[in-house]
């Protein structure tokens, strides 16, 4: 069953525009099960401390609410504890940030035993700051005599447990990182190419084109989020391209720290091929966004190829020609219809070669 939901934004001076905002916060509702009914927009000069919106607000998106027969209610921005605290005693349904709904996303889409881990991490992290006294999960999966230290009260009790959670999760998480590292060990001496780029921009389907892949594709923010290494052959030779999660503006910060693993395949790489969706209205924000995410693990100093993906979803060549005088070195391609991969190919054939060139002086 999917539930319903409305969306709920604040509109700051000096920020960037809200409904885009909303829209990508709409998408990813979908992708999370959500069918969103309506939005709510709030003008404000600042965030209010004790609802994120105005007490007036909060009480009209209440009896919307109760009006529509909702589900949740979905925050753009993060809310503070106190907030989520101080919404749920006026508004009777659940409610989510903008972090908590990509958590959730991660949760239902994490397939293999590494996404599990990286993603009960996150979210165990974000909760921990926000357990209330209405908190009664964990203290339902063990209860009874001896779960509680003397004094103690159920609160400290399942904090405690998190933190134990936490902990082992973490050293778990890291035995996973020795064996991948020692996987990555294996394949030196062979051309290592990584995919980036903003979620949604393609990144799977040029995986498949490149590769003859039957990699899992979805018209959907975050479809895929293990990363997936395949064969491809270039000009004879062989490579390995590997398909990382997407990025995305505002990731919450638990989940970079915990797919740092997952990440290093973009660390350990001798190419990365930037995708980029030329069709998307925001195309040059999430270029530059996607470029602060590779400069924070320090990978800046690599070889990129920008990759103009679905060009066959452009209505002109306007925007793509000056994306092109923009970027010269970028390469446009269509990676659903296989439109300009030869190129594509052609410029992963000479970085190899340059790679080849300078292990050999």
């Amino acid at each position: 069953m999917r539930e319903k939901a409305i969306l709920v934004g604040v509109s700051l001076p000096f920020r960037e525009l809200i409904e885009e905002s909303l829209d990508e916060l709409a998408k990813l509702a979908d992708t999370a099960g959500a069918d969103v009914l309506g939005r709510v927009v709030q003008r404000r000069e600042g965030i209010d401390p004790a609802y994120y919106i105005g007490r007036g607000k909060a009480e009209e998106i209440s009896a919307k609410v109760k009006e529509l027969g909702l589900d949740l209610v979905i925050f753009e921005g993060d809310l503070s504890p106190a907030q989520v605290k101080n919404l749920e005693e006026l508004i009777p349904v659940k409610i989510v940030d903008r972090s908590g709904l990509i958590l959730d996303i991660f949760a239902r889409r994490a397939r293999t035993k590494e996404a599990k881990v990286q993603v009960e991490l996150a979210q165990l992290k974000y909760l921990l700051p926000r357990l209330t006294r209405r908190w009664t999960h964990l203290s339902r999966q063990v209860g009874g005599i001896g779960t509680r230290g003397p004094g103690e009260t159920q609160l400290e009790v399942d904090r405690r447990r998190v933190r134990q959670r936490i902990w082992k999760l973490s050293k778990e998480l890291e035995k996973i990182e020795r064996a991948r590292a020692v996987r990555r060990k294996g394949r030196e001496g062979t051309f290592r190419v990584a995919l980036v780029g903003y979620t949604n921009a393609g990144k799977s389907t040029l995986l498949n084109a490149l590769t003859h892949a039957d990699v899992l594709v979805e018209d959907r923010l975050f479809a895929t989020l293990d990363a997936t290494t395949r064969r491809m052959w270039v000009d004879g030779q062989m490579a390995l391209l590997t398909d990382t999660v997407g990025f995305i503006r505002r990731l919450p910060p638990h989940l970079v720290a915990s797919f740092r693993s997952t990440l290093g395949e973009v660390q350990e790489a001798d190419l990365l091929l930037h995708v980029a969706d030329v069709s998307h209205p925001a195309c040059e924000e999430q270029i530059a966004l996607v470029r602060e995410v590779l400069e924070d693990l320090e990978v800046c100093d690599k070889p990129v190829i920008l990759v103009l993906n679905k060009v066959d979803l452009l209505e002109g060549r306007g925007f793509l020609d000056r994306m092109l005088l923009q970027h010269p070195d970028s390469v446009p391609v269509s990676a659903k219809e296989g439109t300009g991969l030869d190129q594509l190919r052609r410029a992963i054939s000479e970085h190899m070669r340059l790679k080849r060139t300078t292990v050999r002086s």
